[in-house]
């Protein structure tokens, strides 16, 4: 089941839909956040949920993405009680990769290698743990609230004093918090974990700097547990034609940690299992346009392709106009 929000009628409605069939609206429903909640709250899975409140008419979501009229898949009217976070060096890669690193990591002494490869390397050992046991920590990092979640489609803007605007194309887990203080999965999203990977190049202790960007994600919210092995398509568009293209793998197939693990890490803290706060957690990537020398300009369209998670998630790229900030004292 595939979940999105759409402007409708005055105001804003959520659609329903299995992947390639139409989606229809959810009656009585005007929020995706509203709609989980009320599901966790009482008890009942978001599938029952949705068949409890009935479904409306038809709506050529396709249509309404081109139009402009396809929102965030889940919001909070209170932009700072959604919170924008990440896991990084979770993913393999392609075999062949793989294999190399396996290699690398057996024959290098574990103090000559890097804060990033040891990380890495902590993942493969222990970030599968067995069913009740807890693995290692991964990295971690803060990207922003609601202020700063794109809707797809809409303008991911980088900041003037930005030295890169790139892509990250992931599989972002949606949660939103209970009464008291449990979290729920809503499910996952496509996501474009938007980054400075030049202003990161500088010094790695410059990735704090470098993830505080927008982030986009969706369209559309799978429901339920994700694939295994996830397989999509990432690429960039200027002027209309493709200037990279490349295959993105996710999914726990293709990680060194399980979804659950990564999830523990992050909930663990008291922090973020405030009552009716929302987090999209982004769980990394191995593909980057960056890496193969790629500079996005403005105007170029990023877009993330898999058929898994609905319809692909576009944002075009826009740089922001250089602004003065004048700290005042009281």
């Amino acid at each position: 089941m595939l979940l999105s929000q759409v402007v409708y009628k005055g105001g804003t409605g959520v659609v329903v839909r299995e992947a390639g069939a139409a989606g229809r609206i959810v009656k009585g429903a005007t929020s995706v956040y509203d709609l989980a909640l009320a599901a966790a709250e009482t008890g009942a899975s978001l599938a029952d949920k949705v068949k409890k409140q009935g479904l409306g008419e038809e709506i050529d979501l396709e249509r309404a993405y081109a139009d402009g009229k396809v929102l965030a898949p889940i919001n909070h009217r209170n932009a700072a009680n959604l919170y924008l976070t990440g896991t990084g060096l979770t993913h393999l890669g392609s075999a062949a990769t793989r294999d190399a690193m396996h290699k690398n990591l057996a024959e290098k002494d574990k103090e000559t290698l890097t804060d990033s490869m040891k990380i890495f390397r902590m993942g493969l050992e222990g970030g599968k743990p067995r069913p009740g046991e807890v693995g290692v920590q991964p990295e971690w990092f803060y990207k922003g609230n609601g202020a700063t979640a794109t809707a797809p489609g809409a303008p991911l803007l980088s900041p003037a004093f930005a030295l890169d605007g790139g892509e990250e194309p992931e599989v972002a887990g949606i949660y939103v918090i209970t009464k008291n203080g449990t979290p729920f999965r809503v499910g996952f999203a496509l996501s474009n974990e938007f980054s400075d990977h030049v202003t990161e190049r500088i010094n790695y202790l410059y990735l704090a700097h470098s993830k505080l960007r927008p982030a986009s994600f969706g369209p559309e919210i799978r429901v339920g547990a994700p694939p295994a092995d996830i397989r999509g398509a990432s690429r960039i568009k200027r002027q209309g034609k493709v200037i990279w293209e490349k295959p993105f793998l996710s999914g726990e197939a293709n990680m060194s940690h399980t979804f659950a693990n990564l999830e523990h890490h992050h909930f663990k803290y008291d922090l973020f299992r405030q009552p009716g706060d929302v987090h999209v957690h982004m769980f990394g990537t191995a593909t980057l346009s960056f890496a193969d020398g790629i500079k996005p300009e403005e105007g170029d369209v990023f877009e993330i392709d898999c058929a898994d998670f609905g319809l692909p998630l576009r944002n075009p790229l826009k740089i922001a106009k250089e602004s003065a900030v004048t700290i005042r004292i009281l």
